[in-house]
Parts: C-alpha cells; sequence; structure tokens
C-alpha cells in the first residue's frame, strides 16, 4: 500500500487544524450555516436525518490492519460501536457529534487517513477491483495508476469546484468488478499491439436520475499520458457542464448533448494544449508509484493442501463458504476471502468495531496485514494460504461474517435510506432484511444461483439499484414509503440499466413480488441459465405478468 510521505502528513495535519477553527466558528455563531455547509462537505461531513455523517475516504478500498483497528476505536468511542462500507469503498460513521469530528479527523490522521474530497463538487475518491493486484485474470495491476490518479486529483486547484461529483474507476482485470461502465470516467487497462500499457477511456456513464453507460472516446490511451488525457477531459467538462441545473450538470448529460464524437473531438483539441508536458508520467514515475503495490512476501506453495482437501470434503458448510466466499488468486496455495458483512438480519454493509477488531487481526495471521472494501459493501483478506481457510472459516462464522452467500439474492448492495438520509424517500434496511428472510434456506438460495440486488432509497441511486439484476428504489408517495422494482440490470463487460417492471409496492408486499419472481424464473430457466440469462431470453413480461396478477 502506498504510504504518507512528508507532503502528504503535512497537508493532512493543516487540514484538521483548519477544521478544528472552521468548526469552532460556526459553534460560537461566528460562521452561519450556509458559509460552514460548503466547509465541512469538503471535509466529508454531512448533516443526516437524525445525527452528522463523516465520510471517511479509503482510497481505492485498501486498508492496513492498524487503519481498520482505529476506525474500530473511533465507532466505539465516537459513534455507536459500528461503521458503514460504502458503494465508493469508503466507510461512514452516522452518529457522530458534530464538536468531535475535528477529534476524529486528528486521530484518522495518525494512521494516514482523512475525510477530504468525500464529498462536494469535485474528483471523489477513485475506485478499483478489490482484488486489484491478486487476481487470476488481471492484465496489470490497476493500484499505482488509482494511487497516481489520487495525488493529481486531491485538492487540484482547477478542479475543486465542478459542475457536479466526478467519479473514476478502474478495471485491471478481463472481468470489470468495477463497475467501469457507470462512472464519470471509466478506465480499462489494456495493451496494443506493441505491447505498451494503456487504457481504454469511457466517459459519461452515471446513474442517480438519468442513469446512462458510459461511452468510449478513446480505444486505447499510453499510460504516461493519463493525467494530461484527463486533465483535458476534466477541463472540457469544467468549461461546458451545466451550472443553472443540478440535475443537469453532470458529464454524462453533456456527452450526450454534444454526442459521443463532439466531446471526444473536444478532449482532443483540450489534450494538444497538454499532451507531453509536465504532467507526462515517466518510467521513473510509474516505477515509484509500483514500488508501494509490490509483492509481499509470498511462499512457494501448491494447491490444494491436506489441511483444505480434508475439511472440504467432510463438512458441507465449510465447502459452500469455500464456494462461494473464496476465490482464485494468481499464485498457488492461496485463495482471497470474502467477509460476508449481509448476515440475515443485520443491515447491508454495516460492520461493528468487534467484527473490524477480529477483521484486522485475522489479516495479520492469515495474511500481510492489508484489507479491500469491495463495492459490494463486503471485506476482503486478499492473501490467505489455502492451509488456513477452515481456521479462518471457524472464526469469522463466530463473529458473523461468514455467511455463504456472496453474489447471491442476499448479498444485497445498499444505501442506508430513510433511517439515516436526510435525501432518502424510503428506508432501505428493513426491506434489505425481510428479502434476506424470505430467502434464508441456503439449499433454495443456492439453486437460484447468481442474483445481483441492489436497493437504493432515493433516485440519487447510492445503492446502484439501476444496474441490479433486480433494483429496488425507495419512492415517496403522498409522504407514505413505496418502492418500485426494476429487473434486467448488470455491471461488467455486459453493463446494461434496469427497465422498471410496473407500479411500485407497499413495504410488506416488495418480498412476494420477489419470490413471484423467482418462480418464474425457476419454472422458465433452461439449461442451468443464470438469472440474468433467462431474464433476456424471456424478456421481462412473464415476471411482470405473475407479480402483478396476485398483488394488484
Amino acid at each position: 500500500m502506498y504510504r504518507y510521505d512528508e507532503v502528504d502528513h503535512r497537508l493532512v495535519r493543516e487540514r484538521v487544524v483548519q477544521f478544528r477553527d472552521q468548526t469552532r466558528r460556526f459553534l460560537a455563531g461566528e460562521l452561519s450555516e450556509d458559509e460552514f455547509r460548503p466547509l465541512r462537505l469538503m471535509n466529508g461531513l454531512y448533516i443526516q436525518r437524525h445525527a452528522p455523517m463523516l465520510r471517511v475516504a479509503i482510497p481505492y478500498g485498501h486498508l492496513r490492519s492498524e487503519q481498520l483497528r482505529k476506525l474500530a476505536d473511533i465507532a466505539r468511542r465516537y459513534d455507536k460501536g459500528y461503521g458503514h462500507f460504502t458503494t465508493r469503498q469508503n466507510i461512514q460513521f452516522n452518529w457522530p457529534a458534530l464538536e468531535s469530528v475535528p477529534d476524529i479527523l486528528e486521530e484518522l490522521s495518525t494512521v494516514e487517513m482523512h475525510a477530504i474530497q468525500t464529498s462536494g463538487n469535485c474528483v471523489r475518491n477513485t475506485t478499483t477491483d478489490a482484488f486489484a493486484g491478486v487476481a487470476d485474470d488481471e492484465l496489470f495491476d490497476p493500484r499505482p495508476y488509482c494511487e497516481i490518479i489520487r495525488q493529481w486529483s486531491t485538492m487540484h486547484p482547477e478542479f475543486t469546484f465542478l459542475p457536479r461529483k466526478f467519479k473514476i474507476a478502474v478495471s485491471g482485470s478481463v472481468e470489470d468488478r468495477a463497475a467501469t461502465m457507470v462512472h464519470d470516467i471509466g478506465l480499462h487497462v489494456s495493451r496494443n499491439e506493441a505491447g505498451e500499457a494503456g487504457f481504454k477511456v469511457i466517459v459519461g456513464g452515471g446513474l442517480g436520475r438519468t442513469p446512462m453507460v458510459g461511452e468510449v472516446i478513446r480505444e486505447f490511451l499510453p499510460r504516461q499520458h493519463l493525467l494530461t488525457y484527463l486533465d483535458a477531459v476534466l477541463r472540457v467538462y469544467n468549461r461546458f457542464g451545466r451550472r443553472d441545473n443540478k440535475y443537469k450538470a453532470r458529464i454524462k448529460i453533456l456527452v450526450k448533448a454534444l454526442t459521443r464524437e463532439g466531446f471526444a473531438a473536444k478532449v482532443e483539441d483540450e489534450w494538444r494544449h497538454l499532451k507531453d508536458g509536465p504532467a507526462t508520467l515517466r518510467d521513473e514515475d510509474v516505477v515509484h508509484y509500483a514500488s508501494f503495490f509490490g509483492d509481499p512476501a509470498y511462499k512457494m506453495l501448491a494447491d490444494d493442501p491436506a489441511e483444505l482437501s480434508g475439511p472440504l470434503a467432510e463438512d458441507k458448510a465449510f465447502a459452500r463458504w469455500f464456494e462461494r466466499n473464496t476465490r482464485g488468486h494468481r499464485l498457488s496455495g492461496y485463495r482471497s476471502v470474502v467477509l460476508s458483512l449481509k448476515e440475515t438480519g443485520a443491515p447491508p454493509g454495516d460492520i461493528s468495531a468487534e467484527q473490524m477488531e477480529a477483521a484486522a487481526d485475522w489479516a495479520e495471521r492469515f495474511g500481510f496485514g492489508e484489507l479491500r472494501v469491495a463495492h459490494e459493501q463486503n471485506l476482503v483478506l486478499p492473501d490467505v494460504e489455502q492451509k488456513d481457510l477452515y481456521t479462518l472459516w471457524l472464526e469469522a462464522r463466530q463473529l458473523r461474517m461468514a455467511t455463504p452467500n456472496i453474489g447471491l439474492l442476499t448479498d444485497i448492495i445498499s444505501c442506508p435510506g430513510g433511517d439515516f438520509c436526510s435525501l432518502a424517500n424510503a428506508r432501505s434496511i428493513p426491506v434489505a432484511n425481510a428479502i434476506q428472510k424470505t430467502f434464508d434456506d441456503l439449499d433454495y438460495l443456492y439453486d437460484l444461483g447468481d442474483i445481483a440486488c441492489n436497493f437504493s432509497g432515493c433516485m440519487n441511486a447510492c445503492g446502484h439499484h439501476h444496474i441490479g439484476n433486480i433494483g429496488i428504489l425507495g419512492v415517496d408517495k403522498n409522504g407514505e414509503e413505496w418502492y418500485q422494482i426494476t429487473l434486467g440490470g448488470s455491471q461488467g463487460s455486459d453493463t446494461a440499466i434496469g427497465k422498471v417492471i410496473g407500479p411500485s409496492f407497499a413495504q410488506a408486499d416488495v418480498p412476494v413480488a420477489f419470490s413471484k419472481i423467482m418462480q418464474v424464473y425457476i419454472e422458465r430457466r433452461q439449461n442451468g441459465e443464470r438469472f440474468i440469462e433467462t431474464l433476456r431470453r424471456l424478456g421481462a413480461e412473464p415476471f411482470k405478468e405473475r407479480v402483478y396478477a396476485p398483488v394488484h
């Protein structure tokens, strides 16, 4: 992982001192709410339904064990004993006292963490694959480039006050596990015919009120030109993006208005003035940042040791967990482990201080002291020796972090919804819990197979509901909470936006509707089709007919 140098330490320390004084002045009545709002948002502090919410940056989802322990300590001392991982791989604390936030930020600075640019109309946290660096389908490691982007974008004087917030995602593997197609900028690592490293550049993706899949504006960008080209994209957006209507201010609206070709032409024209300029990456720059992500002290190991093969043959529950919650590693003898934060009855993505401390311990005992936050709101231990998997599973079960449901219907991506967020139209946690309880039979859940369920409490789509195979959107009807269902969304190489199937449902009817959808799937699927494959073959009409006939 990247480690701070003196410039980083100084920047974060000075920001803490600055915000402490701003908070003091606000509490003393020297700053109005309107004056304080942009200052607190620049430091990741929101005012939610019941209390302030602090969003802490976790760059590209990477955590050291001591950082996770610090987050656990903050959760205990300043919050209600837990945090919430988000789809941008950050963590949110939902209950800090306003006057304590500068203290929290000061404590975060001691472990090289902060909340800078987790809010506001700036470049937000760059995200990537939670398995970056260890995935067995990786073309090359995207993490050094994520760090380069982080440093370029942090407090960039030209891009601090963009028309709207701006999100970048990088994928380094054959399979896109970073939802790059629905980001303002998506970058796919690639190599040209000469073997040179570079990126496919996708611009104009996004969800929210106007969901769109991004457009490829450059098939191959040599890696040395990464920052100059990003500068060109952001300059075009900063110049031509709308500022008169926040609902039409995202770059996706600009790309659509100009057309892909028109937008790309403006970027290329701007890039002519920047190409080969001071921001061009030198080979030594790439080597420097790549050095922070070198291999740890891996061992030469064989696959399928007796400590693994025996329990797999003898313990069905462990075998299920191994199938669902571990994935292949690029080196033999290792697996990556997903610690599920989707136990039935628990708010998706929430993690207690006790669980954080246990995960930090496992990262050190069974790995190299590193963890990843997945955009699906689970935790990943990237480097676990296969011989240790059974011991890890036994311990993770005790901490309720071994639910064998990764990729299944109950592995729900969800925002906190109306229980916390002042923007939400409806609560998401009770409905997510009801769906989990309805499909709590593991045999049935495994028979259903891979199904992505995403839930947002409002049109801002923090739960990415548009790209769930099944999406749920909380809506307000005359002051009452209702829930709209979409079908057919997906992410990855076949990214698609789901379609609303019909009128919204009352809270109690959502699990019933899900059951009806699953009944149609089981009856009509062919040759082991996945849910999304059956849906695309049949279309939504058979599902819609079954759902609405008995309900409406």
